[in-house]
């Protein structure tokens, strides 16, 4: 769907979501998302209005056309990055988030977190686990 790369942002390189995940054995859907990446040389809020364009389009997809559920896998929001901050990073896991266990800092790659040492991301974490969990309610 030609229509579709204007959620890409300028990022001509990809795969086709749609089209690939019609084979009915696949049973999900899935996504990474690397916007520091795909983004390179954008602010913060580039990287946010991404974030908040391209996985809904993806969402979308997967429930209207493709009638699967979508996983959302990878993202990338690496402490190591110039300019990181932890406010940027909390602001980035409103919409993801990828969580390490105490004593796994040995693997650090910059995209972990560590819930105790980050309380202000252990809320936000918990904050967003509410409302998955309110969802079952519904």
């Amino acid at each position: 769907m030609p229509e579709k790369k204007a959620i890409n942002h300028g990022y001509q390189v990809g795969t086709d979501f749609i089209s690939n995940h019609l084979i009915k054995e696949i049973d999900s859907t899935t996504i990474h998302a690397y916007p520091d990446i795909w983004l390179s040389g954008k602010d913060d809020s580039s990287h946010m209005a991404f974030m908040q364009r391209w996985p809904t389009s993806h969402l979308t997809d997967s429930d209207a056309i493709l009638k699967k559920p979508m996983i959302f896998s990878e993202f990338r929001k690496s402490s190591k990055d110039p300019g990181y901050s932890l406010s940027a990073r909390d602001s980035f896991l409103n919409a993801v988030w990828q969580v390490m266990a105490d004593g796994m800092q040995s693997y650090d790659d910059g995209y972990e977190i560590v819930l105790s040492p980050n309380p202000s991301t252990s809320s936000l974490i918990t904050q967003q686990s509410n409302k998955m969990i309110a969802l079952d309610h519904v």
